[in-house]
């Protein structure tokens, strides 16, 4: 079955979307409006609907809107280029990490803390995320 020209309505809904997510995409040219008839609504050819799912599964995958923007406007061009944005991508993920690894540790290392204080008044959780004293 070919699907024809839909609303907006019908787009955001064969999305999973809200309609104004889709005018959002708009205002920020992740996709074209089209014109608008003199009589009726706006009618969206079917690449919208793939081009909004491609967004939101890139949104899933953790990629800014602004980096999707990039790799929509790459889409047609060098592998490598597109290969280069996801290797950067991969990188910051890899970072947060890292980062997220050492935020366990030290939640584990406050936690034990507390459990074995023996002064129920003071928290070492509340005394190491006070400000230093100046």
């Amino acid at each position: 079955m070919t699907l024809k020209s839909i609303t907006i309505g019908q787009l955001a809904r064969c999305a999973g979307v809200h309609v104004e997510t889709i005018r959002y995409y708009q205002r920020i040219g992740l996709i074209i409006e089209p014109l608008k008839p003199n009589q009726g609504y706006r009618l969206y050819p079917p690449a919208t609907l793939d081009r909004v799912r491609f967004i939101k599964r890139a949104q899933e995958l953790g990629f800014t809107l602004k980096e999707i923007e990039n790799l929509l406007s790459l889409s047609d061009g060098n592998c490598a280029d597109i290969q280069s944005l996801a290797e950067h991508k991969l990188n910051d993920i890899k970072a947060k990490i890292t980062d997220l690894n050492r935020l366990v540790q030290v939640l584990e290392d406050l936690i034990l803390q507390c459990r074995t204080n023996p002064d129920k008044a003071s928290c070492p959780i509340i005394q190491t995320l006070q400000p230093p004293e100046k």
